[in-house]
């Protein structure tokens, strides 16, 4: 197809169709190299029982575990085949029902993210920050750049719910709180969203963020509110206004993207799932410090008892388990 004489007469197709192709010649490659490397162990263990050589044997079977993850990681690749798949994402993390208890849980969970996504080696950038009154966030945007963050970052979508000894609670009595996670493909440049000039409304404020004294100087926060949709979105991260502009307007370009996206893909249902109150009976996932400590996936049914582990950003075990469901 590529070598069609009109192949480069829509240039956007053509760069679409090449974004497939290689992609598709990437995994082809990938798996070769798997089964290259399945070959060579197999050869290898066998010389090694045959010599009763046991380091070797040893040595074996500390790659074939290593390329077990391989294969996993191009099985759940596999499972990220839609076009948004492959974009940077962003995430909106807020806090729900329960005050200061709630905003500390939002906080816990933007850390688990950030850790997380620097597990897989992505890179990360706080757009917007709202801190709680006493305590924790209320919300807190992020960007997540890196290979089908998207992809991965979409299973997270959802309510999520923590039941502990309060550190705020006196008589330490347990409490449970509750924050929700959304996330939308981030926009790329080939991605065309058409958005009216006078269906903005845009607003200036001060930052409210970590940014530090100069942020906090001078009204450069920016707030769009798209008035069809009703859809609000702010930016704070940045000393000039021109910049929180600039990343508001991506922001909101994913959101619009995302909403068109569900509509075609006809998963409102789903959508609708995920917008409930943040409340009881609503939640995807369980994270029990107290009386015993255990994190559930209530979609997959997967639990994991090193809650710890999961709070520090292990929740690869998770992800891959919604993906492959």
């Amino acid at each position: 197809m590529t070598l069609r004489d009109d192949f480069w007469n829509d240039p956007e197709k053509a760069s679409e169709v090449l974004k497939k192709k290689n992609r598709i010649t990437q995994q082809l490659e990938n798996w070769r190299k798997q089964q290259e490397a399945v070959n060579d162990l197999a050869d290898l263990y066998e010389l090694a029982v045959h010599d009763d050589d046991r380091q070797t044997i040893s040595e074996v079977e500390q790659d074939l575990e290593k390329l077990k993850s391989a294969v996993r990681s191009e099985e759940l690749r596999m499972m990220l085949s839609t076009e948004e798949d492959a974009l940077n994402a962003i995430m909106s993390i807020h806090a729900g029902a329960g005050g200061k208890e709630a905003q500390d849980w939002a906080e816990m969970l933007v850390r688990m993210y950030l850790r997380w996504a620097e597990r897989k080696g992505f890179k990360t950038t706080i757009i917007d920050y709202l801190p709680g009154d006493e305590a924790g966030v209320k919300s807190v945007s992020m960007t997540i750049e890196g290979e089908y963050a998207y992809g991965y970052a979409k299973a997270e979508v959802g309510i999520h719910r923590l039941v502990r000894i309060s550190p705020f609670d006196a008589g330490a009595r347990r409490h449970t709180s509750f924050a929700s996670v959304f996330v939308y493909p981030e926009v790329s440049d080939a991605i065309v969203v058409d958005i009216d000039e006078k269906d903005l409304r845009i607003d200036t404020f001060r930052s409210s963020g970590k940014g530090g004294q100069h942020v906090n100087k001078t009204e450069s926060a920016i707030r769009i509110t798209h008035l069809p949709t009703g859809i609000v979105v702010q930016c704070q991260n940045e000393r000039s206004q021109h910049k929180n502009k600039a990343m508001a307007m991506k922001f909101l370009k994913s959101r619009l993207y995302d909403m068109k996206l569900r509509e075609q893909h006809d998963k409102r249902d789903e959508v609708n799932k995920t917008k409930k109150e943040i409340a009881w009976g609503s939640q995807i996932r369980s994270y029990v410090l107290h009386p015993y400590k255990m994190v559930k996936d209530h979609r997959t049914n997967m639990e994991v008892g090193n809650a710890s582990r999961v709070l520090d950003g292990d929740i690869d075990d998770f992800i891959e388990a919604y993906l492959l469901q």
